[in-house]
């Protein structure tokens, strides 16, 4: 199992509230019906809670956390592939910071160090 966390800031000029929306409600959809979203077994979205947010213009930090799950280094590599991948590319600029995205491709499993919620 591979893991693509990214780390993202919005695009200057959006609300953090814009932000968001457009995050659940036009990007996950984009994702979800593409072919080189059908190489994504998992996607997860963790957004900065609005408010610690100190105002619309407040740029300081990062606005969420994206986790996708594929099944191999070869799905993922062909999630990219996939000729829609410039659409969702183009979705990405119209929203994301793309100069001050940070990513990791993490392949499982992962070290678990200690886990005190149980």
């Amino acid at each position: 199992m591979v893991r693509l966390t990214c780390v993202l800031r919005r695009k200057e000029g959006t609300s953090p509230q814009e932000f968001h929306e457009h995050w659940e409600q036009v990007h996950a959809p984009l994702i979800a019906r593409l072919n080189s979203g059908s190489h994504v077994l998992r996607y997860e979205q963790y957004p900065r809670a609005l408010d610690t947010y100190d105002g619309d213009d407040d740029r300081s930090g990062f606005d969420g956390v994206t986790l996708q799950w594929f099944a191999s280094m070869d799905e993922y590599h062909a999630h990219m592939a996939e000729a829609d991948f410039a659409e969702m590319w183009e979705d990405i600029a119209s929203f994301l910071d793309t100069d001050s995205l940070h990513f990791v491709v993490t392949e499982e499993p992962g070290r678990l160090i200690f886990d005190r919620s149980t």
